[in-house]
């Protein structure tokens, strides 16, 4: 990459520490998942790396946060847990937050903007969480819940710019390296800056030589902005929602300026690609966040190969609906599944030619659509779209050569 280099920081220790992670474990023991790591024979060999995979996705609400959020729960004092809690989140630490303070007794109020999906809502409450829908944004949510904070007196609990909530996310590191303590690479998602702030400072007294990426969605690149002095736009619909975040952490971004060996940022097709291989390879579903570690394993070969690399997925909370898009856009690209166009004349025993050249190569055919009227070609022309299903790309590709010998226009549709 032609940007520059990281900015020095300074002072991070002070404001973040291996302890800190330590005593946020013996806080939190017991009390969240210890999730596995894995080695993944498959996506080693598909890599060239060794990969070994946390199952962060594996916690009781799906998502790492949890730990961030209950290590800060547990350093209230007992007149803070009487008045409760507050944040600002339209996704993991809203659930992980709430079901902790619902468990000790301490009220939580989560503030969402009105267009988050009522789905995420529904979570919220069912795991004990107040929701207040305020605004359009996340911005106008936050600033609705710091008003809260004082009208009511509550506690405010950062989604990540929080040296206990870091320590908290940290623990995943600790595990990590008590259970593979020869990783030499970890690959951590950044977004506000909290997991990678705190796995990489306790990773990094733990072993001075481990090499710490961080990886962040190219649509949202602030953090990538922030340390390396670059002026990439920021923003979009990415399937990285965990960790598509405008404002960096001011904290974590001084702790990952001294940490971090390098940072990579990675598409969303690539995104895609390694959340659609994680539930083919590991039958494990993650979110987009989640599936950023192995994404840029995947994008960036050279810096991981032969290497011991532990990986991060660090949610599962994703739409099932979104889901199978996902599935089914990577089947696409795989050329498992593809809509080709096919330009006929009106009538009959056309569609029985072009179905038995489908039935010749083997090829299901999944969707047919006519079109008659909406098109340029003269009246007794017609369009023909047909979605079908093979076995890979060169049987689809057999197939649409058979097609055009028999004398069929035919165009493929592509994905962007």
């Amino acid at each position: 990459m032609n940007e520059a280099a990281f900015k020095p920081a300074a002072g991070a220790n002070a404001l973040l520490t291996a302890d800190d992670v330590r005593a946020a474990a013996r806080r939190i023991a017991g009390a969240v998942v210890r999730t596995p790591t894995f080695h993944s024979k498959t996506l080693s060999k598909i890599t060239g790396a060794e990969i070994y995979v946390k199952f962060e996705n594996h916690q009781f609400t799906a998502a790492y946060k949890e730990r961030g959020a209950l290590n800060a729960l547990l350093q209230l004092t007992e007149e803070q847990r009487e008045h409760g809690v507050i944040a600002a989140s339209a996704g993991n630490h809203a659930q992980g937050l709430s079901y902790h303070g619902t468990r000790l007794g301490i009220p939580v109020t989560i503030v969402m903007p009105r267009t988050t999906p009522v789905v995420k809502v529904m979570q919220t409450e069912a795991v004990g969480g107040t929701v207040v829908l305020e605004g359009e944004s996340f911005d106008e949510a936050l600033t609705h819940a710091r008003k809260l904070q004082i009208e009511l007196g509550l506690t405010f609990v950062p989604p990540f710019d929080d040296p206990y909530v870091a320590a908290g996310q940290g623990t995943v590191a600790l595990e990590m390296l008590e259970d593979v303590p020869d990783l030499e690479i970890l690959a951590i998602p950044v977004g506000g800056g909290g997991l990678a702030s705190g796995m990489g400072v306790i990773a990094r007294d733990l072993n001075p030589d481990i090499q710490l990426i961080g990886v962040e969605a190219e649509l949202y690149p602030s953090m990538f902005n922030l340390l390396k002095g670059a002026t990439r736009p920021v923003g979009g619909d990415t399937l990285a929602e965990g960790i598509a975040v405008f404002e960096p952490g001011k904290m974590t971004s001084v702790v990952l300026g001294e940490l971090l060996d390098e940072f990579l940022l990675v598409s969303e097709h690539q995104i895609e690609g390694a959340l659609a291989l994680l539930l083919q390879i590991e039958k494990t579903v993650v979110e987009g966040a989640g599936a950023a570690g192995l994404a840029a394993v995947l994008a960036y070969p050279d810096h991981f190969k032969g290497r011991k690399v532990g990986i991060v997925l660090s949610g599962g909370n994703i739409d099932t609906r979104l889901l199978a898009n996902v599935l089914l856009r990577d089947l696409a690209r795989s050329g498992r599944l593809a809509r080709l166009r096919l330009v006929l004349q009106d009538r009959p025993g056309s569609l029985m030619r072009v179905s038995q050249v489908f039935y010749r190569y083997n090829v299901n055919i999944v969707e047919i659509v006519h079109q008659r009227v909406f098109t340029h070609l003269p009246a007794k022309g017609l369009v023909t779209e047909i979605e079908c299903e093979a076995r890979d790309s060169e049987q689809l590709n057999a197939l649409v050569e058979a097609l055009r010998a028999e004398g069929f226009e035919v165009s493929q549709m592509e994905l962007n």
